[in-house]
């Protein structure tokens, strides 16, 4: 789960990270009251989105008059914001962020991060902060710092002055950095995070270190025990589909294609992606159902999967075991009669209960496809999807 800046922001300087004085518009009336709240001469007006990105698509700008603020507020509010992470589609702008203006004197990047390779967590810092970290790798991959820490005991105080001093810093911002560093650890550790990331951490012109924008990420599995962050979610940056599948513990993600998938296992359903590939065709989605999938699961999934207008056939691929493939036949009638579905679907039984899943289907005297196999599934629901395309 994404939050916004603001929101990282926020949870970060409670953990000891230093960030400038700011406050959270929802009109261009109260962007201009917040300017005159936090006072000064110049003020920094940032679109909250969940995308990085966002000032080389005009979602940011500094202004020097609280007239300036309100009038480029009001061009955000109600914008479909696109970056280069968004997608053509953009996200909608709801909230702006006002915050003091800043004198920058250097720019720093620093992230936390899981590296699934040596089961730790990373630490990345560059001396070249406001860049994408993927751009840092490719144009100076030199200025990349690397550091793992040991989850049995945590980032030591000599770990955090040792990449300071990498990054060149003075005396007196080390200081400064290891309690940067170590906040953001804490915050990562405690709150089940994914990603922390500072871009760009400053240092003013009188030597301060200042998180000008941060970014967190949260492991979605662990958040019933994480109420005051479940709470930050904002399911107006989320695609709908997505956030809805996952109300109902499906995990679903929109592709491009359009033969609509209903598998069990997340490796299943790469390889039925990739056996569509394969065979032609390009998936539109991909879809888990989770074990223990029961008939009103599998209804709720074949909605899911429905809603999006580009499906024009329906895959199903079921390999059974704390599923049954009673269960999901049930279901897959279930939902042939209620949804009343008009396309092509294929199913793709083997596992648990497998001849009584058959058996249900064959009953049903519905217009269903079987297939023996992954590849005679991937075959035939390409050709159904060729033929409607045809007609």
């Amino acid at each position: 789960m994404d939050i916004h800046e603001y929101q990282a922001k926020e949870i970060l300087s409670q953990f000891g990270v230093p960030v400038p004085r700011g406050g959270l518009a929802y009109s261009p009336e109260q962007a201009g009251y917040r300017a005159r709240e936090i006072g000064g001469s110049a003020w920094v007006v940032k679109a909250q989105i969940h995308s990085g990105g966002r000032g080389q698509a005009g979602g940011v700008r500094v202004c020097k008059s609280e007239e300036e603020v309100r009038d480029f507020a009001s061009t955000l509010f109600g914008r479909n914001l696109v970056t280069k992470q968004t997608g053509a589609q953009g996200k909608a702008v709801y909230r702006v962020w006002i915050e003091e203006a800043s004198d920058i004197a250097r720019e720093l990047y620093l992230g936390f991060v899981l590296d699934r390779k040596s089961e730790r967590i990373m630490i990345v810092a560059s001396g070249h902060g406001g860049m994408e970290i993927e751009e840092l790798a490719e144009t100076d991959p030199e200025s990349l710092r690397r550091m793992t820490v040991d989850p049995a005991v945590g980032l030591a105080d000599f770990q955090a002055r040792e990449l300071a001093f990498a990054l060149d810093l003075s005396s007196a911002q080390v200081s400064q950095m290891s309690t940067v560093l170590k906040a953001c650890y804490r915050a990562y550790r405690d709150l089940d995070a994914t990603m922390v990331e500072i871009n760009p951490l400053v240092v003013t012109g009188s030597g301060e270190l200042v998180a000008l924008d941060a970014k967190m990420s949260f492991d979605t599995n662990a958040l019933f025990r994480r109420p005051q962050v479940s709470e930050l979610r904002d399911r107006s940056q989320e695609e709908p589909r997505e956030s809805a599948a996952g109300d109902y513990g499906l995990s679903y993600v929109g592709l491009e294609g359009n033969i609509g998938c209903m598998i069990n296992g997340a490796g299943l359903a790469m390889a039925t992606m990739d056996m569509i590939g394969l065979a032609g065709g390009q998936p539109a989605n991909f879809l888990d159902i989770g074990g223990g999938a029961s008939p009103e699961r599998v209804v709720r999934a074949f909605r899911t999967v429905l809603d999006d207008k580009n499906v024009e056939v329906m895959l199903v691929n079921i390999f059974a075991g704390i599923n049954r493939c009673d269960w999901v036949a049930e279901g897959v009638v279930k939902a042939f009669r209620e949804v009343d579905v008009k396309l092509p679907v294929v199913v793709r039984l083997a596992g648990t209960n497998v001849e009584e899943g058959k058996r249900i289907i064959e009953d049903s005297g519905l217009p269903i496809m079987t297939a023996d196999s992954l590849e005679d599934a991937a075959r035939k629901a390409v050709a159904a999807a060729e033929r409607r395309a045809a007609a």
